[in-house]
Order: C-alpha cells, then sequence, then structure tokens
C-alpha cells in the first residue's frame, strides 16, 4: 500500500482515529511551499498501537501536530470519534484535546523548570477546568453603563461604576488564577505519579532539573495520563534516552496501555525500538504514506522497496553482517520540489 490510497481504511465501528488525505504544507515565499504531509490516510482502531516511522524529516511529527490541530492542516479530515477536528473553533477544539494527548521527544525540554513535579502534573486537570466568573463580567458590563449614565448625571453614580468595575475585575481575575477545579482530585494525580514510577511525597518538592532524563519522560507520562485521554502520540518518546532506560520506558508505556485501555500512536525512526510496541506498522517517506499493514507482516514480508531497505539496515546480534547494505547514490530530495511516484 503506498502513495495517497484509501483501500487499507478500515470500516470497523471501533475505529477511534481517522486520518484521510491529510495535506500540511508552509510556504517559504511567494513562489515555494514545503510539501511537509502530501495526502496520507490512516486509522487507528479503539485499544491498539500504530506505529509510525520513517527518516527524520519525513513528516512524522508534523502529521502527529496536524492531528491536534497544532498547525492546522492545509486539507484532508482528522475523525476522531465521528467528529472531523479540522471544522472545530479554538473553544471546541479546547474541549477535546484533553482526550488526544502528545508526549514529546525531550523529556527536560518539555517541562516547566519553575514548576514543582507534582503541579506540572496536575496542570492540566486545573486548566481543562477553567472557569471564568460569568457574574464578574456581568459587573464590568454595569460598570461601563454607570460610567456612561455618570458622564451625564452626577459624579456618584461614577463612584458606583468604579466600585462595580474593580468587583467584577477581582472575579474574572480570581477566576482565571485561581480556577475552579470542578473533578480535580488528589488522589487522582497522587495515583498517577505512582503508576509511572515515581513518589507523590517527592514529587511535590522536587524540580524536573532533579530528576534524570527516564524519570522526567515519566513526569510526562503522568501528566498526559491524568486527563484520562483516550489516546495518546507519542512522538519520539524514547530517542533522547540512553538504551537502558528506552527498555523500562517502553514498557512502562506498555503497562500504562493495558491499565487505563488508551490507544498509542507511537512515532520514531528506529524500527527495532517500533518493533516490539507496535499492531500495525506505517512507513512514511518524504510526507507520503510508502506501506501500511500488520506489524509482523510488514517486518517479514516487506512490499515497499523503501521499507526493504529500511529493514535491512538493521543490525543483527546473531549475524555480523545483517544492517550493512550499499549506500543509495542519491540525496534525500527537498520537500519543495519532491519527484512524483
Amino acid at each position: 500500500m503506498a502513495g495517497t490510497g484509501k483501500a487499507h481504511l478500515r470500516t470497523d465501528s471501533d475505529v477511534l482515529l481517522r486520518v484521510e488525505d491529510l495535506v500540511v504544507e508552509f510556504p517559504v515565499d511567494r513562489h515555494a511551499v514545503v510539501h511537509a504531509v502530501s495526502g496520507i490516510s490512516f486509522d487507528v482502531v479503539r485499544g491498539e498501537t500504530l506505529g509510525l516511522v520513517g527518516e527524520s524529516g519525513c513528516g512524522k511529527s508534523t502529521t502527529a501536530k496536524a492531528i491536534i490541530q497544532i498547525p492546522r492542516p492545509t486539507s484532508g479530515t482528522v475523525d476522531f470519534r465521528g467528529t472531523d477536528l479540522n471544522s472545530l473553533d479554538d473553544a471546541e477544539l479546547r474541549a477535546i484535546r484533553s482526550k488526544i494527548q502528545m508526549i514529546f521527544q525531550d523529556p527536560i525540554a518539555s517541562l516547566n523548570p519553575r514548576r514543582t513535579v507534582r503541579r506540572i502534573v496536575s496542570e492540566g486537570l486545573v486548566v481543562s477546568n477553567t472557569t471564568v466568573s460569568k457574574p464578574g463580567w456581568a459587573f464590568v458590563i454595569a460598570a461601563a453603563l454607570l460610567a456612561v449614565v455618570a458622564f451625564l448625571t452626577s459624579p456618584l453614580v461614577l463612584l458606583a461604576g468604579l466600585a462595580a468595575g474593580f468587583i467584577g475585575g477581582y472575579m474574572i481575575l480570581r477566576g482565571v488564577f485561581r480556577p475552579t477545579t470542578g473533578g480535580f482530585s488528589d488522589a487522582r494525580v497522587d495515583e498517577i505519579i505512582e503508576a509511572v514510577g515515581l513518589d507523590p511525597v517527592e514529587a511535590a518538592k522536587r524540580r524536573p532539573h532533579e530528576y534524570s532524563g527516564g524519570q522526567c519522560q515519566r513526569v510526562s507520562v503522568a501528566r498526559t495520563l491524568v486527563l484520562d485521554p483516550e489516546i495518546v502520540i507519542c512522538d519520539e518518546p524514547v530517542s533522547a534516552l540512553d538504551v537502558s532506560v528506552q527498555a523500562q520506558i517502553l514498557n512502562m508505556l506498555e503497562d500504562m496501555k493495558e491499565r487505563y485501555g488508551i490507544t498509542l500512536v507511537f512515532i520514531s525512526h528506529d524500527l527495532s525500538v517500533v518493533r516490539n510496541v507496535s499492531d500495525r506498522l506505517a512507513v512514511m517517506y518524504l510526507g507520503k504514506m510508502c506501506e501500511i499493514g500488520d506489524s509482523d507482516l510488514i517486518y517479514s514480508k516487506p512490499a515497499h522497496p523503501y521499507t526493504q531497505v529500511l529493514l535491512a539496515a538493521l543490525p543483527d546480534p546473531t549475524n555480523p553482517h545483517a544492517g550493512v547494505v550499499d549506500a543509495l547514490d542519491s540525496e534525500l530530495p527537498s520537500p519543495i520540489n519532491p519527484p512524483s511516484g
């Protein structure tokens, strides 16, 4: 399955995410456009892990960000639970983003260094439950009306308007900086922190720089899971970690998937890593989908020449000659002027 075909899309009722004809382009100047993603289609069934692989610069991360609408796709559809995310405005997207979360590549850079780990984990709950005081806005509107009347009548009315404006402004700011948390639960935060293998007591006192890279990635996972998402997009979640730590994070992700019933999209340039975690595999090259299908089938019988070259380059500890392939006599084409085919 290659190019922009859609025959591989499934009609199962439990398809959670369906991406069709996704195109993401970035203008460079008046005459040039970077074709980052060029008409790819895939779906993800609830409870499975889709591995998305390819060389650096092939469009994997751009695809992930386009799914969560950062940036908005140039064209195509991103259907989540029957809703096309491309058609939603910012307020509607905010309401649904808690169910589609993302884990980033650099665990330390993606965490706020000024906040404790516990606050970082709980922040999503606070933000998702923030409400702006409607009575506060009522006071502000009343203040504006009184100010108009005061301009035409007496200073006493002006004082009343100033008082109403002060009260309204205070209520609005209080709602922003001390938001109502609704279902916020300290027990929920502690449960998630413990689930990823960290101590909640220490997390309340320590900041990200006081943890190792692997522990910071656990914090990133906890920050994601606390919102009870349905699908988590993992963008190179272990590439910045030591090999010994990679296995721990991968095992933890598998445990979290089983424990909380989440669906994963796992992005990586390392095929040996993806092989151990994915149920299905999608191979990208220069913004296009080369091949997609059952992970074991692709690893045993790759159909596309590009996939064959990638797999031939994998090292094999039992064969010293494995992973040694002839260098291709070409350079990676430019996404500004991609070749046909």
